[in-house]
């Protein structure tokens, strides 16, 4: 196995910038992801297998919530931490930071946002541990973008709730504990419900045959005549903005996520083109090669900096959905764009597993899509400076 000889570029100096308990939680996560991450995920990729195993190391570094409070099970830190955190891991894989993600800003935020404080004592614990592992059930087989045509619907039945439908394309579902779902009740109003493997009704199959995020389980929600207890009803917001609240977390989230792809794309084929001797010289003393790295290091630190603001929205409380979405959709679309030029620069090098290029580009082929997809956020940011939703 190759060493993981990354060394992440801050050409900008951004390091001036962070907090002592910023360095640490990046420096943690950093460590870990060499330790553990680096020498298998090109195997488990291979073999379209998501490594279990490392779970608890994701709840050892704080990956899993780690702006909740401590009283929950958190750690309490800021959501520069956060974003550093999944940067770090994103940088090893964008399925292992999904599977974080999804735990944190898609299970553990709406239940600490929107759930009771029976619900917050009796999940965030567990799920901050990695004991449980949680998945979010919003897109369906019907409807992706307009999540507000839903078709998953629940019904009073008395002393429970009866829930019937179906989510696709749902990250960590296969092995999830608890599925926090959305559905609309007999008015048309969604909600969402707390739904735990082994309700009668409830199953998981998984989605096989992927090109991307082949490290990550992805499946289905499907619901059968389901009896979710009342208890199990997010009590403190509904409607539509309630999972869009959840999806801005997530956003956010992903952001920083690219920012370490790119970095590691980038690393990569900095590394190689001063080994790579062709002509008698490095390929980095050519102009072509230079001008690659050039503009790759340049978006990248714009990139850097659009997310280390965004965090400082983020902590102020100031942090708006547009704002979000135009750094997820930025920060994605520089991260894919360096993860093909990095593969040319490599050649025929750049298609294998013994780099971590080409998987990376696979990879942001579903980030630049889920969570909204690139068109939609730019209909978001254009609906946010012309007034106009031109996506309704």
């Amino acid at each position: 196995m190759k060493p993981d000889l990354f060394e992440a570029p801050d050409y900008y100096n951004l390091d001036d910038l962070l907090s002592e308990e910023h360095k640490l939680v990046r420096d943690a996560a950093r460590q870990w992801v060499k330790r553990d991450i680096s020498p298998i995920i090109e195997e488990y990729a291979q073999n379209a297998e998501f490594p279990k195993q490392i779970i608890g190391g994701l709840a050892e570094i704080g990956a899993f919530g780690p702006y909740i409070p401590e009283e929950y099970g958190g750690a309490g830190l800021d959501q520069i931490s956060y974003g550093l955190i999944m940067q770090e891991i994103e940088r090893g894989d964008s399925g292992v930071r999904s599977t974080a993600s999804v735990q944190s800003s898609l299970v553990m935020y709406p239940i600490f946002a929107y759930g009771s404080e029976e619900q917050r004592k009796k999940y965030l614990p567990k799920l901050a541990s990695g004991e449980w592992m949680g998945c979010f059930g919003l897109t369906e087989p019907n409807h992706g973008s307009n999540p507000g045509g839903m078709e998953t619907k629940f019904k009073d039945a008395g002393d429970h709730y009866v829930l019937n439908g179906a989510k696709l394309w749902i990250s960590n579902s296969p092995f999830a504990n608890v599925a926090v779902v959305w559905a609309k009740n007999e008015e048309g109003r969604i909600h969402g419900l707390i739904v735990e493997r082994g309700m009668e009704g409830f199953s998981t199959p998984e989605t096989h045959n992927k090109w991307s995020l082949r490290a990550s389980a992805t499946g289905e929600l499907i619901f059968d005549n389901v009896k979710v207890p009342k208890e199990n009803l997010l009590p403190g917001k509904n409607g539509l903005g309630a999972p869009l609240g959840c999806l801005d977390s997530a956003r956010y989230g992903i952001a920083w996520g690219a920012i370490g792809a790119a970095m590691d794309c980038y690393d990569t084929a900095l590394r190689y083109a001063k080994e790579r001797v062709q002509f008698g010289k490095p390929i980095a003393a050519f102009q072509l090669q230079q001008k690659k790295l050039a503009e790759m290091i340049t978006e990248i630190t714009k990139a850097q900096l659009l997310a280390f603001r965004l965090g400082q929205l983020k902590n102020a409380g100031k942090a708006t959905t547009a704002q979000i979405s135009m750094a997820k959709r930025n920060n994605v679309e520089m991260a894919i764009k360096i993860a093909r030029e990095a593969r040319q620069m490599l050649g025929g090098m750049g298609i294998t597993g013994e780099y971590s290029i080409m998987r990376h580009m696979m990879n942001l082929e579903s980030v630049i899509t889920y969570e909204g997809t690139h068109d939609i956020h730019l209909l978001i940011t254009g609906a946010d400076i012309t007034g106009i939703p031109a996506f309704k």
